[in-house]
C-alpha cells in the first residue's frame, strides 16, 4: 500500500534534484541567454528512461526531453561517467540550438539507478545566420546537427568531439562555458540522487518513482473525466513560413471517452519549405503541457501524465515533419500555435476554464556580428514577451512569456554589458490586448540600437492572424517589426526576415497582446480568417 505522505516526500525530493540542477546550470553558465533568460530545463529519469520529475523550467523542453533520453539510451552504451550530447530534432530534439546532455547514474555496486538530463538553448550553433534562427529551407542551413554521441567517457571529456563542436559555432568561449555548465549540472543531479539512495535505499526510491507515475496517471484520468464525452475540433493558422507560403493550417480533433483522450492532428497542412516545421517531439510536448494545465494542483511532472492520452501525428505534416525540413521555428512558433488550437478545441467542452489566446509567438530575435570594442564575435538571442490571454474570471497579464516558453526577457543592463547593443525603448504596448468582460494582457515595445554592423533575424508569428478572443471577447492586436535606419526612412518588416543592418540602425519590435474574454464583439477585424471550434 502506498504511503501518501511518503509519496509527497519523494515527489518533493525528485523535483528538488531537478531544480537544483537548474540552479547550478544558471549560476555557472556564461551566456545571458541561459544565465539571465533561463532558457534551459533539467529532469530526472528512472533506469528505464521514464521521466520522474522536472524542474519548473521550459515547457517546450520538458515534454520533448524524454524522446532525447530514449534516443541516447537506444543508440549509445552508457557506462559510469559517460555523458551523451545531442541536438538532432529527428532524434527527440526540438531545434538545433537546444543542446541536450544525458548521463547515467550508477550506484556503488555498479548498478544503473537513474538518468539525469538537461537541455539548454545555445545562442549560436553554427549555420548560415548568427544565432542559428534565421531563414532556411533545409536543416543543414540551421547549424551543426549532433546525433547522440559521447561527450564524456568514464568521467573524461572527449576532447576531439569538443573541438569539433566548438570549431563550428560562433562565440566559442561562450559556447564552451555553457557546455561546461551543463556538464556540472549533471554531476549535481547525480550526487543528489545518490544521497537519496544512500538515505532511503534504492528499492524504496525506485518503488516510489513508480508510484509517482501511477499517481500522475490517476490525476490525468480524473481530469479527462471532467471533460464531457464527445469530439471537439478546432483549427488555427500560422501566418506564413517565411518562404512565400501563407496561412498554414493546424487542425486537431480531441475525442473524449470516459477517462481516455485521443488527440488527432490529421488534416494539418503538409510540412513547409520555411523553418516553421515541428517534429513529433514538439507536438507531443504541447499536448503534455495542455494536460498539465488541465490538472489542478501540484501534480507530479512525470511520464504518467500522458498515460491515458493517445497522440496521432501524421508524418510529413507541419506538426511531424520529415528530414531534411528546417525546424528552428517549429520549437518556438508552431508549438505555440499547437497549444492555441488545443485550447480552442477544449473551449467548447470547458467554457468556464479555458483562456483566450495569448500572444502565440516567442518573437525570436537574433543579432550577430563582430564586436570591435571587445575584439570578438557576438551572437545575441532573445525571445520577447507579449500579452497573456484573458481568463474566464480575470484579465490576462501584460509583458509576460506564456505557454511553451517560461523564460525571461534579457535585462537591459545585461544586454548592453554583453553586446554592442543599446536598448532605446522598452515599455508595455498599451491597448494591444483584446477587449471583453476581461481584457487580454498587453504586449511590449522593444527598440534596440546597433552599435556595430550586424546580421539581424526575426522569427515570429501572429503578425497577420491575431490572437483570438473567446466567449465574445475581441482579438488582440497582432505584432509588428520596423527597421529605423540611421539615415533614411523607416521600413516595415515581415514577421520572418534576415537582413544586414548598419551601425546606428534601430530595430523596433511590437509584440502581440492576448485575446479578450467575454462580452463585446468577437472579432476586432484584425484576422484574415476565422477560426473554427466545433463539438460533435
Amino acid at each position: 500500500m502506498t504511503d501518501s505522505i511518503r509519496l509527497e516526500i519523494y515527489r518533493s525530493l525528485y523535483t528538488s534534484v531537478a531544480e537544483e540542477m537548474g540552479v547550478s546550470l544558471r549560476r555557472t553558465s556564461f551566456s545571458p541567454n541561459i544565465k539571465e533568460r533561463r532558457d534551459y530545463s533539467c529532469a530526472v529519469f528512472d533506469r528505464r528512461g521514464r521521466v520522474i520529475a522536472q524542474g519548473d523550467h521550459m515547457p517546450v523542453h520538458l515534454g520533448s526531453m524524454p524522446m532525447s533520453v530514449r534516443a541516447a539510451i537506444e543508440q549509445c552504451r552508457l557506462d559510469p561517467g559517460d555523458v551523451i550530447i545531442l541536438n538532432d530534432p529527428y532524434a527527440g530534439g526540438t531545434h538545433l540550438p537546444d543542446v541536450t546532455m544525458v548521463a547515467p547514474v550508477y550506484g556503488k555496486s555498479g548498478r544503473l539507478l537513474f538518468f539525469v538530463a538537461n537541455r539548454a538553448h545555445h545562442a549560436d550553433i553554427g549555420g548560415s545566420t548568427p544565432g542559428s534562427m534565421g531563414a532556411a529551407t533545409e536543416i543543414y542551413q540551421e547549424g551543426l546537427r549532433i546525433p547522440p554521441i559521447h561527450l564524456s567517457r568514464g568521467g573524461r571529456t572527449e576532447e576531439e568531439v569538443l573541438r569539433l563542436l566548438l570549431a563550428n559555432v560562433r562565440g566559442r568561449e561562450e559556447r564552451e562555458g555553457d557546455l561546461a555548465a551543463q556538464l556540472g549540472a549533471l554531476r549535481v543531479g547525480a550526487d543528489r540522487l545518490l544521497e537519496i539512495v544512500e538515505r532511503y535505499g534504492f528499492a524504496e526510491a525506485d518503488e516510489y518513482a513508480r508510484h509517482l507515475f501511477d499517481y500522475a496517471a490517476r490525476l490525468a484520468r480524473r481530469a479527462i473525466t471532467e471533460i464531457p464525452d464527445g469530439v471537439y475540433r478546432a483549427e488555427d493558422f500560422l501566418d506564413d513560413d517565411g518562404e512565400g507560403r501563407e496561412r498554414i493550417r493546424i487542425r486537431v480533433e480531441i475525442r473524449i471517452k470516459g477517462d481516455l483522450m485521443r488527440v488527432d492532428f490529421t488534416g494539418s497542412d503538409a510540412q513547409a519549405r520555411g523553418p516553421i516545421n515541428a517534429v513529433e517531439a514538439i507536438t507531443v510536448s504541447a499536448v503534455y503541457y495542455v494536460m498539465r494545465c488541465l490538472i489542478p494542483g501540484d501534480a507530479p511532472a512525470s511520464a504518467g501524465l500522458l498515460a491515458p492520452v493517445e497522440v496521432i501525428v501524421p508524418e510529413g505534416t507541419i506538426v511531424n515533419a520529415l528530414p531534411p525540413a528546417p525546424v528552428a521555428g517549429g520549437n518556438v512558433e508552431t508549438s505555440q500555435r499547437i497549444v492555441d488550437v488545443l485550447f480552442l478545441a477544449l473551449a467548447a467542452a470547458l467554457p468556464g476554464r479555458i483562456p483566450a489566446a495569448s500572444q502565440g509567438t516567442m518573437n525570436n530575435l537574433t543579432i550577430g556580428g563582430w564586436d570591435d570594442a571587445r575584439g570578438r564575435e557576438f551572437s545575441y538571442y532573445e525571445t520577447i514577451a507579449g500579452g497573456m490571454g484573458a481568463r474566464p474570471s480575470s484579465e490576462g497579464l501584460s509583458a509576460i512569456h506564456t505557454h511553451m516558453t517560461n523564460s525571461l526577457n534579457t535585462p537591459v543592463e545585461a544586454l548592453e554589458y554583453a553586446y554592442p547593443l543599446r536598448v532605446r525603448r522598452y515599455e508595455i504596448r498599451r491597448g494591444s490586448g483584446g477587449e471583453g468582460r476581461f481584457r487580454g494582457g498587453d504586449g511590449v515595445v522593444r527598440e534596440i540600437e546597433l552599435l556595430a554592423p550586424a546580421r539581424v533575424s526575426l522569427l515570429s508569428d501572429r503578425r497577420r492572424i491575431a490572437p483570438y478572443g473567446l466567449a465574445g471577447g475581441s482579438d488582440a492586436k497582432p505584432g509588428s517589426a520596423e527597421l529605423i535606419p540611421k539615415q533614411g526612412s523607416r521600413k516595415r518588416l515581415p514577421g520572418k526576415f534576415s537582413i544586414a543592418a548598419n551601425q546606428g540602425d534601430r530595430l523596433r519590435i511590437e509584440t502581440p497582446g492576448g485575446g479578450g474574454h467575454g462580452g463585446g464583439k468577437r472579432d476586432n477585424g484584425t484576422n484574415e480568417m476565422k477560426r473554427k471550434s466545433l463539438k460533435s
